[in-house]
């Protein structure tokens, strides 16, 4: 009788056999992770974080009304929101459309703010290191791939104009990687934006 209760305690304890209510623990979903670790954090873009090509866009193309020229933006998240507030530089020697000059980013201009009415964040991997993002704002959308440092510091979005862009997801590749076709042509250039959280 003494070996067979010590039989069933050693299994019990070994989870062999069913010992009371046992609790699986709830699967992480990582698409919510990105959005749970981003919550309430105000993060910044400026100097040598702003890419060369915002959007896919070179930054010293004069493009009239979206000209790709900032000097800082801000995104600002909570209740699954982003709002961006960018700071545009000043655009120098490019006075024509299609001009190319240079992008002052010390020179602060205009400020134009956006707030997403829906963001999608989708085939996250478990450290987030890569994710599918797709942010939806009232005129215009961006999509395209992400990472989120360990400390939920470091945010990196490379993001295209909706519809423009191949080969820009994770399952083409890492943040940065050369996969990205803009317009069908290949892209060579910089779009990844980073934010640092304040």
């Amino acid at each position: 009788m003494k070996k067979q209760l010590l039989s069933a305690v050693v299994l019990c304890t070994l989870g062999v056999v069913g010992c009371g209510d046992q609790v699986e623990p709830t699967p992480v979903d990582p698409n919510k992770q990105v959005g749970t670790r981003l919550e309430g954090k105000t993060l910044v873009m400026e100097g040598a974080n702003i890419p060369s090509h915002p959007n896919g866009y070179n930054e010293d193309m004069n493009l009239e009304g979206a000209t790709q020229c900032y000097s800082k933006s801000t995104m600002v998240v909570g209740n699954n929101t982003y709002t961006v507030t960018s700071v545009l530089g000043t655009l120098r020697d490019a006075p024509q459309k299609f001009n190319v000059g240079t992008c002052d980013h010390a020179a602060p201009g205009a400020t134009a703010q956006f707030t997403s009415t829906a963001v999608l964040i989708e085939n996250a991997k478990a450290d987030l290191s890569c994710f599918d993002a797709t942010f939806t704002y009232n005129g215009f959308g961006q999509e395209g791939r992400g990472s989120l440092s360990a400390d939920g510091k470091t945010l990196k979005l490379e993001l295209f104009f909706t519809g423009q862009a191949t080969g820009h997801r994770c399952a083409d590749g890492a943040v940065g990687a050369a996969t990205v076709k803009l317009n069908g042509a290949a892209f060579a250039g910089n779009a990844v934006q980073t934010f640092v959280a304040q």
